[in-house]
């Protein structure tokens, strides 16, 4: 019932959205006398946050046609080169570019798509060879494809790694931090040829017992059937994943605005002033953040409740108890894959100390292959996009890249 009541929610909404763009165009044309008013430019742009606001977003796309690449302009072509069921490996390819140390960037399976880390693949694509996986919304997933949980998950990290093949490297940016972490032991205890030989996370939740957030407050305060009951839904029958059990992602994105509701009114209240003023672009930037940011799927029930489950109850990982198709996930079995922590900051996410937890338990590691880097001043999602990114943090994954790729 949920989901269905909140489908018919957006169906009326997208309507509106169109009225109010129409209205909201008739507003800024010449030909009309009122746009000359005072309240003119007023209600135009009242109506234009509104459309923008309560639109309908579906998966948006990378859109990046050229690379600038040693200071030479090269096109670059988007290509899936690995598909399975619940996501695909995504390759950028620079024509006539080889050599580049090759990069999996694994983006989160939490509710917002491969593109909410657009700016994070923009700024490596001049050094190195990217790769990226590309989700799946499940509801566009038929039952027939089965299930897809964590222990599913490492199994397509382990795929796609072996893809690429021996020598990659790895950027997990926050909540897959911890069945990357996984994965390379995994590979790493059975000396897996493709295992990577660097493993970078950024804002992860590898051990949320330190600097517990609001986030992880949530997960341990409520039982486990607390969250079957109330944040599970059943997809409707208008999509091909009809009946499956998901966690929705207009829930998740309802509960990381309820989160900061200050700041994206803030937000939406300057973008508004900006349009009355006639800043466009200012306007526009922040249009297109929220295009991306409120471009939501959904993940598979069993995915999620695992998740909660074995991350952020009972912190299997850290405490050397995590398994994976019955085996135990054993960190002292890296010994060759060099790790890269980064955390924010400000990161009211993912908190100080919870990243940097997996050099602590990478016992077997030399201690020449583990850094750990704090952004000063630095948010959760400013740790992987805008200009701290990429000038401060960039950098650092870079030279540890580089200096691990021999």
């Amino acid at each position: 019932m949920l989901y269905d009541a909140y489908e018919m929610q957006r169906s009326l909404l997208a309507g509106a959205s169109t009225l109010a763009n129409i209205g909201a165009g008739w507003m800024q044309n010449p030909a009309n006398p009122f746009a000359y008013s005072h309240m003119g430019p007023i209600v135009g742009s009242a109506l234009d946050v509104f459309a923008h606001a309560s639109a309908s977003r579906g998966k948006p796309g990378f859109g990046f046609e050229t690379a600038m690449v040693d200071g030479k302009t090269v096109p670059v072509v988007e290509e899936v080169v690995l598909r399975k069921p619940f996501g695909q490996l995504k390759r950028f390819r620079r024509e006539g570019i080889e050599g580049s140390p090759r990069l999996l960037i694994v983006a989160p399976m939490s509710g917002h798509y491969a593109t909410l880390l657009r700016g994070t693949v923009e700024r490596m694509l001049p050094h190195h060879e990217v790769y990226i996986t590309d989700w799946r919304d499940a509801k566009l997933v038929p039952t027939s494809a089965g299930r897809f949980d964590l222990d599913d998950y490492i199994d397509y990290l382990i795929e796609f790694l072996d893809h690429i093949g021996p020598g990659a490297h790895v950027l997990a940016v926050c909540q897959p931090s911890v069945p990357c972490y996984a994965a390379a032991a995994v590979m790493a205890a059975a000396k897996h040829p493709a295992r990577p030989r660097t493993l970078t996370m950024m804002g992860g939740p590898i051990d949320t017992r330190e600097a517990p957030t609001a986030v992880n407050t949530l997960a341990t305060q409520r039982p486990h059937a607390w969250f079957q009951r109330n944040v599970i839904a059943t997809v409707p029958y208008s999509y091909p994943g009809a009946g499956r059990a998901v966690y929705p992602g207009f829930l998740q994105l309802a509960g990381f605005m309820t989160m900061n509701l200050g700041n994206h009114l803030t937000s939406h209240w300057e973008m508004f002033k900006h349009l009355v003023a006639g800043d466009g672009e200012s306007a526009d930037a922040t249009k297109d953040f929220y295009d991306e940011y409120r471009a939501v799927c959904d993940m598979t029930a069993e995915f999620y409740l695992q998740t909660v489950d074995v991350v952020f109850q009972r912190h299997l990982l850290p405490k050397g108890e995590m398994m994976h198709r019955g085996r135990r996930v054993d960190p002292a079995a890296i010994t060759d894959v060099a790790i890269l922590a980064i955390e924010g900051e400000r990161d009211d996410i993912s908190g100080v100390g919870q990243t940097r937890a997996a050099l602590n338990i990478s016992t077997a590691l030399p201690e020449g292959m583990k850094q750990y880097h704090l952004a000063e001043g630095v948010g959760h999602y400013g740790i992987f996009n805008g200009s701290k990114w990429r000038e401060r943090i960039a950098p650092v994954v870079e030279q540890w890249i580089a200096a691990h790729n021999a």
